[in-house]
């Protein structure tokens, strides 16, 4: 028997279908969707977008959202209050929440259950017809908001919050309902038609997928969340309390664009009280998921220990960080391999999952390299990410703050380490670290080993004889194996290294920063502890999230049961 709540929820999303199929918009075909990556504005001074940019931080700044728990169509407030706060101000609140109590993520797996039983039925143009308007507002009317909430909330600059909040963003929604069109293209063979027709059809999984986001990129909150849903899933969305505003605001865009109620669940909570929530539905039937090993793990464990409760096998999918490295061949372009490490080490204080953390220099380049970065680093503005001068702000919160300078603090200690830029850190306004460089004379401390997750880059100058133990140690040293570079004009060396650290990333760049993934282009993911390497923003990735159909119809009727040879 259904509850009240699910058949509410059935009729509603039946309502949906109704009007969507008898609207006057005129009816938009499969194949009229076509994609291309959203242009990433300048912010120049004087410009439109500048302009704009400035009064929606004004507007967002002035207040402190209410952001509730949405379960279908029902706004939750529980007595469990939070606040997200500016990482740059930590006394500046902009976002009040409510954590859900085990009963309330119940009643969201419940209706999101429901929910998927009635959407998977929604015919894919429909789906795609919300995605591409989702798509739109995200890249007009909303741009300048998705771009202020994460600039406060999560403390990234101006141009970091275009690339992530606004550009990939709406690229994970256009890409990714081009690849679900574009899968639909391919059919079985059929060698004759008229007798027999062979087809394929995707289904959503039956049950529910949990997306557990992180707070690094408003993007992957929205990949997480809707690129299941697009397949004919319906979601729990656990979104990350340190992007809890931009995460919101995504969920509210799509929701103006067409997404029924139930498909999608807004449900902020306790880790642990969500993950045991959802690992012990017999119903669950996947994890998306983006955060740390140790998480990751737990989850994984816990789907092992009640692997016999669910109704079919959970699809696990996740993306955990990496220890990435920049290898510097004694052929490489000096400048090149600064510009390229400043960037991807210290840009939104190296809190990206592909940040270079540890970088392997050869004896002759190194005095060069080591002026370069010294040189660079020291023209680092660390400031309020509202000023369109500052090149990074302050990481996301004490608890960072914390475990990043105990690394800082290690160094400082260790016979080993030699801090030779910046290392200095305060907290009493904003949690603020000054981009790090060390030097190590050990390439195995735990400094090169570790996920640091923050502006701390290391540095092991290596002698030239030794360079093929020095890049196997690439692969060896860390657990890691999601991004990497190597820098070198010999291209002897660039097709032999291109060989010997295949294993050592998902995405390898060539005389390039370990950063910088565009969907479509570039698409991303690691393996080893750094994840299960499903590639979002490839063609493959909507397919982990759809379950396929094979259908044989037969058109002339069978007769016999015995084969011509049992009559000879």
């Amino acid at each position: 028997m259904l509850s009240l709540c699910q058949q509410r929820l059935m009729c509603n999303i039946q309502r949906f279908n109704y009007r969507l199929l008898s609207s006057v918009v005129p009816e938009v075909k499969i194949d009229d969707f076509h994609v291309k990556n959203e242009p990433i504005l300048s912010y120049l001074n004087g410009s439109r977008e500048r302009k704009e940019l400035v009064a929606a931080l004004q507007e967002t700044a002035a207040t402190c959202e209410d952001v509730p728990i949405v379960i279908g169509d029902e706004e939750i407030r529980t007595n469990d209050v939070r606040y997200q706060v500016m990482p740059h101000s930590h006394q500046k609140k902009i976002a009040k929440f409510y954590y859900a109590t085990s009963d309330i993520v119940q009643r969201a797996i419940e209706v999101a259950t429901a929910a998927q039983a009635t959407w998977d039925r929604v015919p894919l143009e429909q789906r795609l017809q919300i995605w591409h308007r989702a798509a739109d507002l995200m890249a007009n009317k909303y741009r300048m908001k998705l771009n202020a909430t994460t600039m406060l909330g999560q403390a990234k600059t101006a141009i970091q919050a275009e690339i992530d909040s606004a550009a990939e963003l709406i690229d994970f929604f256009r890409f990714n309902a081009y690849s679900a069109k574009e899968i639909t293209k391919y059919q079985p063979i059929s060698e004759e038609p008229s007798v027999t027709l062979n087809s394929m059809r995707y289904r959503g999984i039956g049950g529910f997928i949990a997306a557990v986001s992180p707070f690094n990129f408003t993007a992957i909150g929205g990949n997480l969340a809707y690129t299941p849903a697009l397949m004919g899933n319906g979601v729990l969305w656990k979104p990350s309390d340190s992007a809890l505003l931009s995460n919101y605001t995504v969920f509210k865009i799509v929701r103006e664009a067409g997404l029924p109620p139930g498909v999608v669940n807004f449900v902020p909570a306790d880790g642990p009280i969500f993950g045991d929530s959802v690992t012990s539905s017999p119903h669950l039937g996947g994890i998306n998921f983006t955060g740390s090993v140790a998480t990751f793990n737990r989850l994984w464990k816990q789907v092992g220990q009640n692997i016999n409760s669910y109704r079919s096998y959970p699809r696990l999918i996740g993306e955990c960080g990496g220890k990435n490295y920049h290898f510097v061949h004694p052929s490489a372009d000096v400048t090149s391999v600064v510009m390229g490490t400043i960037r991807s080490a210290f840009e939104f204080c190296g809190q990206k999952c592909s940040a270079c953390s540890r970088m392997y220099v050869p004896q002759s380049l190194w005095p060069k390299i080591k002026a370069g970065l010294l040189s660079e680093r020291s023209k680092l503005k660390v400031g309020d990410p509202t000023e369109f001068d500052s090149f990074t702000s302050a990481v996301i919160d004490g608890k960072a703050f914390q475990r990043i300078t105990s690394y800082i603090e290690h160094a400082n200690s260790s016979k080993n380490l030699t801090v030779i830029g910046g290392g200095k850190y305060d907290s009493s306004k904003g949690y603020f670290i000054e981009p790090t460089i060390v030097e190590t004379v050990d390439p195995e401390d735990r400094i090169m080993v570790e996920e640091i997750f923050g502006p701390v880059l290391s540095v092991y100058v290596y002698r030239e004889k030794d360079l093929d133990s020095t890049l196997r140690l690439v692969g060896e040293s860390t657990p890691y194996a999601l991004t990497g570079a190597v820098f070198g004009t010999d291209q002897h060396f660039l097709q032999y290294a291109l060989e010997e650290l295949k294993q050592t990333a998902g995405n390898f760049y060539i005389n390039d920063k370990s950063t910088g993934s565009v969907v479509g282009q570039q698409p991303f993911g690691g393996s080893r502890m750094s994840g299960t390497n499903d590639k979002a923003g490839g063609p493959h990735y909507v397919l982990r999230w759809a379950s396929p159909q094979a259908i044989k119809e037969t058109f002339v009727p069978l007769k016999e049961w015995k084969y011509p040879y049992m009559s000879d």
